[in-house]
């Protein structure tokens, strides 16, 4: 699983012009699924995401989580972060999960983390969203569950 985090002043998520998911101060997380991912990536990922201190504490240094601000999280499934870019201009996607494992993935995920009790919104999953985010800092991070050790 590949996931970008970015942490955000605000953001929402709009599906047919109506918003499916918006929340305040915490983090906006695009989520790939590959096709040889599993419940432990997903489960390594949540940590990371919950425990990754990079708000900032009394002194001005990320040095606080999205647990220790009681921010909130936007989950949103995003195929494309597992793109081939390797040959040619066109990205493959032959390494993204089929949607039945993806959808299962992107759940379990969203299940996990809503058990930390921070608010939990997200998008629709395999729906064509418009995104809004207002990146604070900018902050963003990658992090791939195939590079943890």
């Amino acid at each position: 699983m590949k996931i970008v985090i970015q942490r955000v002043s605000s953001a929402k998520v709009e599906v047919d012009h109506k918003i499916v998911g918006e929340i305040s101060k915490g983090l906006l997380l695009l989520i790939g699924v590959d096709e040889n991912d599993s419940k432990e990536d997903a489960d390594w990922l949540i940590k990371k995401v919950l425990d990754l201190r990079i708000f900032s504490d009394e002194d001005g240094k990320m040095n606080l989580s999205v647990k220790d601000i009681s921010g909130e999280i936007l989950c949103i499934s995003q195929f494309t972060l597992i793109a081939d870019y390797k040959k040619g201009n066109r990205p493959s996607f032959i390494k993204a999960a089929k949607p039945e494992l993806a959808l299962d993935l992107f759940n379990y995920f969203k299940t996990e983390i809503a058990k930390s009790t921070l608010k939990i919104e997200s998008g629709i999953f395999a729906a064509d969203m418009k995104v809004f985010l207002v990146n604070d800092g900018p902050v963003t991070l990658v992090f791939d569950s195939k590079t943890k050790n």
